[in-house]
């Protein structure tokens, strides 16, 4: 390998990743004008698990590569030495910023196996929290992203509105992020009466509020000038290298699992997909302010029109009992104590399940060989396909503009450990 400036100024390591990505892709060795460094950890989560490895010439990127580090969950293996309900908590500690959505399509996965019918009422619900979870996750990424740029009231903002949903989710399950609330065939519990006039408050103040980021931002000429134009990609590198959600969407492509593929009642519902042909920075953050609107919309209607009924599907050997039925029916009292010791078994067979997180398609996809436990359980996550995009999106434009393109992919490594 060429020698590079000041090597005395790299950690140990960093020559090393450079030269083996440069072989890999068969990428001409740096040159004796450009400089490698590392780049991050620029955030406290991503410390020891995401650093980025840039060669520049002066203050214009020549290439990068992630170099990702391991958070060691091993969640995927644990899996399988558990029960299928007990994966439920695991998939909370997949993205902390969207517990509900990988619940959804864990448990749609294994539904899927079982084919089990769920309530209407219990899919409602399932919609209505689903969609408080993209509110909320877009916060996060509106208000650390507006950090990263210098705009730090807006962060002080989100996390407001945030808390009113954080709240939502404590009084509905009893945790405020890791709540495991899905359960296979249903919910876990009926929401407390408080609940519905908790939402019904929420989305009666988010409109103004998400008008009032805005005002902040969309015609500040700082932000403009920081986003505008910033992190090219195509449509056709954005399918080529695995992009979903919003990133694809800002890159022109019209493509959501909710309208396209539904799933868990959302053909019921109207709402626009935004997209735009932008391809930059920018257009991902005008793609996620409209689809915290159409977030709210659907809230409305799924508040509207939720249904009366059950919240879990009709099979004795699956659902745990009401635990006033234990009290007086000596079957209940059977189901409840083999489903908790023995667990239930799941038809043989395989099924992919994939939902629409904030951050993109997010899938499950579980094999079963006919026992009480999976024999494989493998997750699709969507930052783990959208951090590659990284490099095309940042390549030949300044340092700063870096920074301004990773807020613009909202990655959450939680979900990148492999």
């Amino acid at each position: 390998m060429a020698p590079v400036a000041a090597p005395d100024m790299l950690n140990p390591g960093v020559e090393d990743v450079v030269a083996d990505r440069n072989r890999h892709q068969g990428v001409p060795p740096p040159q004796d004008q450009t400089m490698v460094i590392n780049m991050g950890p620029q955030h406290p989560s991503t410390h020891g698990v995401l650093r980025l490895v840039l060669e520049i010439d002066g203050e214009s990127v020549v290439s990068l590569a992630p170099d990702i580090g391991y958070l060691h969950t091993g969640i995927e293996k644990t899996c399988e030495a558990k029960f299928y309900q007990q994966v439920v908590p695991l998939t909370d500690r997949i993205d902390y910023l969207c517990p509900m959505t990988n619940n959804l399509a864990y448990c749609l996965a294994v539904e899927k196996l079982l084919g089990l019918e769920i309530p209407e009422r219990a899919q409602y619900l399932r919609v209505l929290l689903n969609e408080l979870t993209r509110i909320q996750s877009h916060l996060v990424w509106l208000g650390t992203h507006a950090m990263d740029i210098g705009a730090l009231t807006v962060f002080l903002y989100c996390f407001r509105e945030r808390e009113d949903i954080l709240r939502i989710f404590e009084s509905v399950s009893g945790q405020r992020m890791m709540t495991s609330y899905f359960r296979i065939g249903g919910l876990s519990l009926e929401p407390p009466l408080d609940f519905y006039k908790q939402v019904q408050d929420f989305l009666n103040i988010m409109p103004g509020r998400i008008k009032q980021y805005e005002d902040l931002l969309t015609g500040n000429p700082i932000w403009m000038g920081r986003l505008k134009g910033i992190g090219h990609l195509s449509a056709a590198d954005a399918i080529a290298l695995g992009v979903t959600g919003p990133p694809l969407r800002a890159s022109g492509v019209d493509w959501d699992l909710r309208r396209d593929m539904p799933y868990s009642g959302y053909e019921k519902f109207q709402f626009k997909v935004p997209v735009s042909n932008d391809c930059d920075v920018w257009a991902r953050y005008v793609v996620r302010m409209e689809e915290m609107y159409e977030s709210v919309k659907i809230c409305q209607q799924a508040l509207d029109g939720l249904p009366e009924g059950r919240i879990v599907a009709d099979a004795p050997k699956i659902i745990l009992p009401d635990r006033e039925q234990m009290k007086t029916q000596m079957e209940a009292l059977i189901h409840h104590f083999k489903i908790v010791t023995e667990g239930f078994g799941v038809p043989a067979g395989e099924v992919f399940q994939a939902v629409e997180s904030p951050r993109g398609e997010m899938g499950y996809y579980v094999v079963s060989d006919g026992t009480a436990k999976p024999y494989r359980v493998h997750m699709r996550n969507p930052s783990y396909a959208t951090l590659q995009a990284l490099e095309t999106m940042c390549k030949g434009r300044l340092l700063a503009d870096v920074v301004a393109v990773i807020g613009s992919i909202d990655i959450v490594l939680g979900e990148i450990d492999r």
